[in-house]
């Protein structure tokens, strides 16, 4: 009975049952998959957990039995403990109240997560709620991180246990209550409460700032301080990124009392004991030489302002106001406006002058400018990073590093590749490292920047010393290189290595022609059809090991090869994604129809794209590039007209002449003949697209000119 008792428990925490019933779009989210993934499932698999019910036309889901067909199935890219776990905190929508706010339960949630944490055990053991509140008296006696939020919910002898339970069950389905913590934080929109999370970076930025500081590297015993906590994702980022039992001290401060307790909370569940810890309320953080002694490592993120009442100079006032915590050997990371930080600014005015005088004493180590994106609240807000060292003076060289991403994507990719070249700049001492050149930034003279009042702090800048790295030096080789290939290549093209043969002419009215359909190949088992697979955006990139084809290298519209995947990425997220072979037809049908050869194979496809494969013993045989122009000419007499949502017939639809043998034959060389004319075209217009970028380069940073030609006059 009590095993009978305890299983029944969570239903306890639901006020309705509509509460547990979700749409086709909520299931999507919860699988992390994309929107007309689960209509899918639902046609497919007769297992699929069916509707209970319709509102407005839509149908709606028992949420426990689709959590239970995707644990069991191991559809979606979701982990098991992790849909438990959102299936749980679905529940918190209904309890949201008037007489129940989305903060208190929110707090009162993170309490008792906390208490769970700190008396390490579970804080629903049946004994009534007065019980559990005394137990708290005993842990927060001064009341600074938990007891008024469990004191603040309505109804207690109700909800408190209820919640308490909650708190358990989030508990055991993470791997520990930190981490159970968080996914109530990150639950807060759900709850119609964004505030908190409006006044911070977003989660990729935050791991990049923790990245960017070098904590990892630094002492055990450390103090590390981060004023402008808000809810203390920053804290919370740098604690899971130190080396396990460091025993770093944390310094916060936050002008809200309410997320002063909550960043209590959140690094007392990580395990940093309450005397290294010290979390205050105001602007100014709690530095006492007797206590806790400087800094070793200052991480902030500046509080938003907007555009029309940002002040320049007050920013870098707030700058240089954190700058007096840092002793010799520590360092900052700064999070603020890029317009201030990198951008142009008026020529010797106060914000300029007071801009460059931290290069004098060599405080800036680098600039960084990041894009658009860095808040998720905030979309037109632009930052860029400060990164701020103070170094004894016979140790300062006087360099910065200028890097420039404000047109990359902010993917972990790209942050990745930029806390590493940070990394490598750290450990070589603020001096250049010949074994690694940064990318997307320069190295300058202080002195540079300093003799250049108002310009802006990019990689524009470049010393003497940038004329003479790898890259430049080769540039003129490497134009020279490309010009003797275009001379090869045209004089292949003169040579006539290249010549159509097609001779065509009219059919005779005697032979005329068989037709038939993609699906009569297809029964015919003359093709055979293989679905594409869905990637994730960020595992795709140009750096990966296996080429990718898109609808858009489909149709053309961007590069074969342009998109990649890596390897491990492939064989670890993607076990059932299969590789096309050489001769394989990739079509697509969205936007628009496009078909392509994939001559060389081992290639993987990308949905809704799909692979229709020639049968090698099929009688008689169907050739790749022959069926491959007979279904362009097929599909643009079928073309989707303006409005429509898609064409008018689908692609097994399509009619196509059944040439004979012969015919498929001579058509088929032509074609090859053709193929290898545009490859030729392909690789003359490669290279004068790389001669162009080379150029460009070279001409933009300075390190190239232009020589008049021999008698010529460039006048």
């Amino acid at each position: 009975m009590t095993t009978h008792t305890t299983a029944r428990t969570p239903s306890a925490i639901l006020p309705e049952t509509p509460a547990w019933r979700i749409t086709y779009a909520e299931i999507a989210a919860l699988a992390q998959v994309k929107r007309p993934v689960p209509t899918t499932w639902a046609r497919r698999h007769p297992d699929f957990p069916a509707p209970v019910a319709h509102e407005d036309g839509r149908p709606l889901f028992d949420a426990r039995a689709v959590v239970d067909w995707l644990a069991s199935t191991g559809r979606g890219n979701t982990d098991p403990r992790r849909l438990r776990a959102d299936l749980a905190l679905h529940t918190l929508t209904a309890w949201r109240t008037p007489a129940l706010s989305a903060s208190v339960l929110i707090g009162a949630l993170t309490s008792l997560v906390c208490l769970h944490q700190q008396l390490d055990a579970p804080v629903a053991d049946g004994r009534p709620w007065h019980t559990l509140l005394e137990r708290a008296v005993d842990l927060d006696p001064d009341d600074r991180f938990l007891l008024s939020e469990l004191r603040a919910l309505p109804d207690p002898d109700r909800t408190g246990p209820a919640l308490a339970h909650l708190a358990d069950e989030l508990i055991d389905a993470a791997y520990n209550p930190a981490e159970a913590f968080d996914w109530i934080l990150q639950a807060r929109p759900r709850l119609g409460s964004p505030d908190p999370a409006a006044d911070g970076p977003t989660p990729a930025v935050v791991r990049a700032l923790a990245a960017l500081s070098g904590v990892d590297t630094l002492d055990e015993g450390a103090v590390i301080a981060v004023p402008h906590a808000c809810s203390g994702d920053l804290p919370a980022a740098l604690h899971d990124r130190a080396a396990e039992d460091s025993g770093h001290v944390y310094l916060a401060a936050d002008p809200d009392p309410a997320r002063v307790r909550l960043v209590r909370r959140r690094m007392l569940v990580r395990g940093v004991y309450e005397f290294r810890l010290d979390v205050v309320e105001g602007e100014e953080l709690s530095v006492e030489e007797d206590e806790w002694g400087s800094p070793h490592l200052l991480v902030c993120a500046l509080p938003y302002e907007a555009a029309e009442t940002r002040d320049a100079k007050a920013v870098l006032d707030q700058i240089a106001a954190l700058t007096d915590y840092l002793d010799t050997g520590a360092t900052a990371v700064v999070l603020g406006p890029a317009d201030v930080l990198t951008g142009p600014l008026a020529r010797h005015g106060d914000a300029d002058r007071l801009r460059r005088s931290f290069l004098e004493p060599g405080l800036l180590k680098a600039a960084i400018s990041l894009p658009d994106g860095a808040y998720a609240y905030r979309p037109g807000y632009r930052t860029a990073v400060w990164i701020l060292a103070r170094v004894p003076e016979e140790q300062r060289t006087g360099l910065v590093l200028l890097a420039d991403y404000s047109a990359r994507p902010l993917t972990e990719p790209v942050l990745d590749a930029l806390a590493e070249d940070i990394a490598i700049w750290r450990a070589s001492g603020w001096t250049p490292d010949r074994r690694h050149e940064p990318r997307h930034a320069a190295i300058v003279h202080g002195t540079d920047l300093d003799g250049s009042p108002g310009a802006a702090f990019t990689p524009q800048h470049r010393t003497l010393a940038s004329r003479h790295v790898r890259t430049v030096v080769e540039r003129p080789a490497l134009i020279a290189d490309l010009e003797r290939r275009l001379g090869e290549l045209q004089e292949r093209s003169r040579a006539g290595e290249l010549r159509l043969h097609a001779q065509a002419e009219l059919r005779p009215e005697n032979q005329p022609v068989r037709r038939t359909s993609i699906a009569r190949l297809l029964r015919a088992r003359r093709l055979r059809r293989r679905p594409g697979h869905r990637f994730a955006p960020e595992h795709l990139t140009p750096e990966g090991h296996y080429t990718v084809l898109t609808p858009e290298e489909i149709l053309g519209i961007a590069r074969i090869g342009g998109r990649r995947i890596d390897r491990g990425i492939l064989f670890t997220a993607y076990e059932h994604a299969q590789f096309t072979e050489p001769g394989d037809l990739v079509v697509t049908a969205h936007p628009h129809f496009g078909v392509y050869v994939d001559v060389e194979g081992v290639s993987l496809v990308a949905a809704p794209a799909r692979i229709l494969r020639v049968h090698p013993d099929a009688d008689p045989p169907v050739r790749p590039r022959v069926l491959a122009a007979l279904l362009r000419a097929a599909a643009g007499e079928y073309a989707r007209t303006s409005g429509a949502v898609r064409a008018s017939r689908r692609i097994e639809d399509l009619v196509v002449p059944d040439l004979s043998s012969a015919e498929a034959d001579l058509y088929e060389a032509v074609l090859a003949e053709v193929e290898s004319r545009a490859a030729l075209l392909r690789e003359q217009t490669a290279a004068l697209d790389d001669l162009t970028r080379v150029m460009a380069a070279g001409m933009a940073d300075g390190t190239l000119t232009i020589q008049p030609l021999p008698h010529t006059d460039t006048h």
